[in-house]
């Protein structure tokens, strides 16, 4: 695809934007493997998850379920949230959003900003994620009305054919040279969807998936957790896009260390987003224990501004028992010295 990939200078949409994602060099060994960050936050609204958004409003608009004046319904965390908000604006559709409180207000507040609809589920006071209800509430919203289409996100095929041009860039920056590829999995259309198609386009390589401790895609134990938009909460099915046989191997990484990781990070002069955090801290646990000249890619599916009054916020931290200086400090040192590598 030589210059396919290559951004126009003038665009007329925000959409025209998504893609082209830069990869930023995050840390190297003396053996020569390197960690090779996707940063995703340079799509518009600042996530992965515009690709995907926009791909289940085309696909659903080819098959006619959605027309001019049209309604979209979606249970989301906030990321997929913003990028149909961007679409929907974009393409004159009324877009609704089901939410819960572990939404980032942010991420809530630009929704509505984009002329979103918000529409909260009943907190019952556990403090645990709502997905199930989200869903069901969602799917209530959509059932029996005429033009109007429930995305449904985690099973639906065209959120992973919305991953399909980050393997073409990724096997075209990297002249076809990716030994181990790493992400998080959630819906699991990014990874998955980005390891279906690159698996066609260059030779075999490693995908490794990262859920949340107490996430139950990969096995329990089940728990509450705080790293928003990924994993499986208890209660919840896996979606029909993990698919376990483009996993290579299924790793869970907690709280605590996703969190101390991103705040690691930023002392790089990079914010990146929680469940980013566990992918990276994953990455760098084990890039000094790869074979020599291994390359590693690690999807960064959001930037951390969204997180400024949690992940970054100390007392917030602190309330929940989830800062933690000496795991920072961990990490910090071993950024340093992976940098020094360089």
């Amino acid at each position: 695809m030589p210059g396919a990939l290559q951004r126009p200078a003038v665009v007329s949409r925000m959409s025209d934007l998504i893609g082209c994602t830069p990869l930023l060099e995050l840390a190297t060994t003396g053996t020569g493997s390197r960690l090779l960050l996707k940063l995703e936050m340079f799509n518009p609204t600042g996530t992965a998850k515009i690709r995907m958004a926009r791909q289940m409003v085309t696909d659903a608009e080819a098959r006619g379920e959605l027309r001019p004046g049209g309604r979209i319904v979606e249970s989301t965390s906030g990321n997929t949230g913003l990028g149909l908000a961007v679409i929907a604006a974009e393409r004159g559709y009324t877009f609704t959003a089901v939410v819960d409180h572990h939404a980032c207000t942010d991420k809530l507040r630009a929704m509505k900003a984009l002329g979103t609809e918000l529409v909260h589920v009943v907190d019952d006071g556990t403090g645990e994620l709502a997905t199930a209800a989200r869903e069901e509430l969602a799917e209530d919203l959509a059932r029996g009305r005429d033009n109007t289409v429930f995305t449904e996100q985690h099973n639906n095929p065209s959120n992973g054919i919305g991953y399909f041009p980050v393997a073409h860039e990724l096997a075209e920056a990297l002249d076809g040279r990716l030994d181990v590829l790493i992400g998080a999995v959630g819906t699991g259309g990014a990874l998955c969807g980005t390891t279906r198609e690159l698996r066609a386009l260059i030779p075999p390589f490693t995908a490794i998936g990262v859920e949340p401790k107490g996430s139950i895609a990969f096995g329990g134990p089940a728990h509450d957790y705080y790293q928003s938009g990924t994993g499986t909460p208890e209660g919840a099915p896996v979606g029909a896009l993990v698919d376990f046989d483009l996993i290579d191997e299924g790793v869970k990484v907690g709280d605590i260390e996703a969190f101390a990781t991103c705040r690691a990070v930023a002392r790089t002069g990079l914010l990146i987003g929680g469940s980013a955090g566990g992918v990276v801290h994953e990455a760098l646990t084990r890039l000094s224990f790869l074979p020599p000249g291994t390359t590693m890619v690690a999807l960064v599916n959001d930037g951390g501004e969204k997180y400024l009054d949690t992940v970054f916020n100390d007392d917030w931290m602190r309330a929940r028992s989830l800062l933690d200086p000496a795991a920072e400090r961990e990490i910090e040192e071993l950024l340093t010295k992976l940098r020094r590598s360089r």
